[in-house]
């Protein structure tokens, strides 16, 4: 049986409130946890089946041009060569309407420095190793764009992107004060733990593979249109990601080297990313380049909001960096302009990083807000509270539901934001200033078509199958426990299935609605099942309480497996998204509070203590969802101290394209993060009313950081990251 909803209509049924099992809400641990640090869940390049041959990409060395001879027989005549691959599908086009973010240039055509151009295959990974460095390769170079900061190849203006209302000019001029800056923020890798990697199996027309993927449902399309073939003979199994953060959205060139190879060999064939190909060969988040004009009069309201933003890709891609996302209902203001360039560089494929939008934008506009504050002599919280949006600002249309003003009163009650001094650099510990800053955090919220079987067996027990992955957020966790919970059951006897495109197609990870999106699906037939009990044991499902695998109806109880008397109950769950998507504005808010210490003499900066508050409709597992918070908020630290992808300006290439050069915040860096969670419950988001959190805990986070950073020295960084030498100079006078 199939259950299906369309969110057209609010759910107010509360189904949840009205079980009995008391699993959902609950901190409940990771069912999959002892595999993971035992060794015992298995990643992509685990498998070892027999017969399996590695395979090693070659990548350009140029970053604009064509490929004009590969010097194949000299590498075919070393020791264990298998193959010398050269397809012009390793990054062929993807079928249109899909969610792929990979590159789309074909082989021969170089558009960036690291494109893979060649697969070496060889019976041992060193000696593909060996072969793939020593092949000699000829091109026809031709001149490349690499500054986006200029006009480069094309420079396009999408119509979507743009927006003016009032006259913000006029505002501008007549504002009681106004900021009128510019902010930057570099290049980013996802700088996944596990490093991309497929192995690929071909029995007869039937493609397997072992791949590391967060949209299961979307890259089984993708890569059969890379290779030509029927997607209904294309397995994908990737049951744990190690981490994906965006770049695993859509299928990466190791995937389709892997899969031509092993079908012209006719063995399996492992294709593993090394560190510097993760960071050359997949995607980067794009640079930004931000304009921001804000209008304020007396009282702090804002009459103006401007926000420019200039992000880049390369030629062909249809992503583009939604900058301005945020910005577009943050904050209220009648008089608006949103611009958004996108420039054509030969760069490394710009996609998704975590966050895609808010993470940069909504960041750099609490910067500019955090500038206004101090313009018109106000505390940044109640600059912010002043302009919180009763509808959206742009459209009229309501919010489904606003908690940044409770995110923003608490945060300062837990934070102690009170006792903040407003004069900058006035705070010294010995060779520290110490610094007070916060910033609103803010993101869309997203529902995705999903789908999920749920098996009830006739010992009593459940199975929940999707194609949906786990790529550290807790969805075994998650599913788990909304199956528990609606068919009354412990944990333990309740298996979660994901990861294998033979189940059900889910929503995938990404966007942060895997968990509200798929486990709406899980919900859907589970409610179906209630309902099939609830018909044996003639009573309706709004009577029937579930506990502990017994049914109850008034003052009889029976086990559920002799309710089941051998049968087993099945039902498909399926959700759309509808008119719910389009009435009202869905998002996520909260708010980061942040306590540094700068050195004055080495610049060093150093985050003592950091708050997040988040709003995100019913929180179904807090431990999980906490755990994304603190994840998001690491992402901040590393964005406001630390991470940025350094081009080579003659090339383009990445000059830190490794985990030793490319500083991702260590322990050291990162200080006992603090999280709490609101209570709120979203009806017009789905039937569980939960929203989208992992992504939260980034947009903004970074901004507390670099503003306290200004309240502790009365510098402003407005170029990310905030490394030290972009203090020293402005520090001379505190050496003292």
């Amino acid at each position: 049986m199939t259950q299906h909803l369309k969110m057209d209509q609010p759910d107010k049924r509360h189904r949840f409130d009205d079980m009995a099992q008391g699993v959902i809400g609950k901190a409940v641990d990771r069912p999959e946890g002892a595999l993971k640090v035992t060794g015992g869940a298995h990643y992509a390049n685990e498998f070892q089946p027999e017969g399996l041959c590695h395979g090693v990409l070659v990548r350009a060395t140029i970053a604009s041009g064509t490929v004009t001879k590969l010097h194949k027989a000299e590498i075919e005549a070393l020791p264990g060569v298998l193959a010398v691959i050269d397809d012009n599908r390793l990054l062929r086009n993807p079928a249109q309407g899909t969610a792929n973010e990979a590159p789309v240039q074909g082989s021969q055509t170089v558009a960036y420095f690291g494109q893979p151009i060649a697969l070496i295959v060889a019976e041992q990974f060193e000696q593909a190793t060996h072969a793939a460095k020593q092949l000699r390769i000829d091109y026809d170079e031709s001149e490349a764009a690499t500054d986006p900061s200029v006009e480069s190849l094309d420079t396009e203006k999408p119509d979507a992107q743009q927006l003016s209302q009032g006259d913000l000019d006029q505002a501008m001029q007549s504002a009681y004060r106004s900021v009128d800056v510019h902010y930057t923020t570099p290049p980013h890798n996802s700088a996944a733990m596990e490093p991309h990697a497929s192995i690929a199996q071909w029995h007869g027309e039937q493609l397997t593979l072992h791949g590391s993927y967060q949209m299961l449902n979307y890259n089984r399309n993708e890569l059969a249109d890379s290779l030509g073939m029927d997607a209904e003979n294309v397995r994908i199994l990737s049951p744990y990601v190690g981490g994906g953060f965006g770049s695993k959205l859509g299928i990466a060139p190791e995937a389709v080297a892997a899969s031509i190879a092993a079908q012209q060999l006719m063995r399996p064939v492992s294709v593993v990313l090394s560190r510097p190909q993760v960071f050359e060969a997949t995607m980067r988040r794009s640079e930004t380049q931000q304009h921001f004009q804000l209008a304020a009069d007396k009282t702090g309201q804002l009459i103006g909001i401007g926000h420019a933003a200039r992000v880049s890709n390369l030629p062909d891609e249809a992503f583009s960096e939604p900058v301005t996302q945020g910005t577009h209902f943050l904050y209220a203001a009648e008089n608006r302009r949103i611009e958004h360039e996108m420039v054509r560089v030969n760069r490394t494929c710009a996609g998704s990083v975590r966050a895609p939008g808010e993470a940069v934008g909504v960041t750099a506009l609490e910067n500019a807000m955090d500038e206004l504050a101090e313009a018109l002599n106000m505390d940044p919280v109640e600059l912010r509270k002043r302009n919180i949006p009763t509808k959206h600002p742009e459209t009229g249309q309501p919010f489904s539901s606003h908690k940044l003003m409770n995110a923003l009163e608490r945060g300062s009650e837990l934070f102690g934001w009170s006792k903040r001094t407003a004069q900058p650099a006035t705070q010294r510990e010995g060779d520290w200033l110490i610094g007070l800053g916060m910033a609103s955090a803010a993101r869309v919220n997203i529902l995705m078509e999903a789908k999920a079987q749920v098996t009830l067996l006739p010992d009593g027990t459940a199975t929940v199958e999707t194609d949906m992955t786990d790529i550290g957020t807790g969805s075994y966790a998650i599913f788990g426990q909304i199956a528990a919970e609606l068919l009354g059951l412990p944990m333990s006897k309740v298996t979660v299935k994901l990861g294998d495109t033979a189940l059900p197609a889910g929503a995938g990870s990404g966007g942060s609605w895997g968990a509200s999106s798929c486990g709406s699906a899980v919900f859907l037939a589970c409610e179906d099942i209630r309902q099939q009990l609830a018909e044996r044991l003639g009573c309706s499902d709004q009577i029937l309480v579930l506990k502990e695998g017994i049914a109850h109806i008034g003052e009889q109880s029976v086990a559920i497996n002799e309710v089941l008397a051998g049968d087993t109950f099945t039902a498909l769950g399926h959700i759309e998204p509808g008119k719910t998507s389009e009435d009202v504005q869905q998002a996520t808010f909260g708010a980061f509070f942040a306590e540094v210490g700068v050195n004055a003499v080495t610049g060093e900066t150093r985050v003592r203590r950091m708050l997040g508050v988040f709003a995100a409709g019913r929180i179904l597992n807090p431990k999980t969802a906490r755990s994304q918070c603190l994840g998001g908020m690491t992402f901040g630290i590393g964005m406001a101290l630390t991470e940025e992808i350094v081009h080579d300006p003659r090339d383009g290439h990445i000059v830190n394209h490794d985990l030793g050069e490319y500083h991702l915040p260590v322990n050291a860096d990162v200080p006992q993060l603090e999280v709490e969670l609101l209570e709120e419950l979203d009806d017009w988001t789905n039937p569980m009313q939960a929203k989208g959190i992992g992504e939260l805990g980034i947009c903004g986070a970074g901004a507390a950081i670099t503003n306290a950073i200004y309240n502790a020295t009365g510098i402003r960084v407005r170029d990310y990251p905030a490394t030290l030498d972009k203090l020293l100079d402005g520090l001379s006078s505190h050496h003292a």
